[in-house]
């Protein structure tokens, strides 16, 4: 399972790193900072932790069904709807908290699984399969790329 790719271990310490790299991303970020996009069409930092409150607390519950029964369906959600609706100019505090807490949550989950566990697998309503490896893999670095993200994206706002 992870002979190609990363190791568990590794990925759980980024997991567990994922809310801290995006407190350190935003540390001293300005209002006009969190409205300013990398690129035209990219997402703010504002709708990056938004994003991250909404994928996390989904995903969580994803983790837990996963874990608990045996092959479950998974229905996704259109992370670009919700960045686009729902949180426009919001404060961010209570998505970065929601993305902390569903963090520090989930995390005892993974860790009490062995290795068999993140072979356990999900489908999707368009009837694709994947792993619990393979969310690891995807939800491990996701809180990384985000505050590049966001650090790229102050550098444009304190640019412009």
């Amino acid at each position: 399972m992870t002979d190609s790719g990363p190791q568990i271990a590794d990925l759980l310490v980024m997991y567990e790193e994922g809310h801290a790299v995006i407190v350190a991303a935003l540390v001293g970020i300005t209002e006009e900072e969190l409205d300013t996009p990398e690129a035209p069409g990219e997402w703010t930092p504002r709708q990056i932790v938004h994003h991250l409150g909404d994928s996390e607390m989904i995903s969580g519950a994803n983790v837990r069904k996963v874990l608990a029964h045996d092959n479950p369906l998974i229905s996704g959600y259109d992370h670009e709807v919700f960045a686009e609706t729902l949180w426009r100019g919001a404060p961010i505090d209570d998505s970065l908290d929601l993305f902390r807490a569903t963090r520090v949550s989930t995390l005892p989950l993974l860790q009490g699984c062995s290795e068999a566990d993140f072979s356990r697998t999900w489908v999707t309503p368009e009837g694709d399969t994947h792993t619990l490896y393979e969310w690891l893999t995807w939800y491990g670095p996701h809180a990384h790329s985000h505050a590049e993200q966001i650090t790229r994206a102050r550098a444009t706002a304190a640019s412009s």
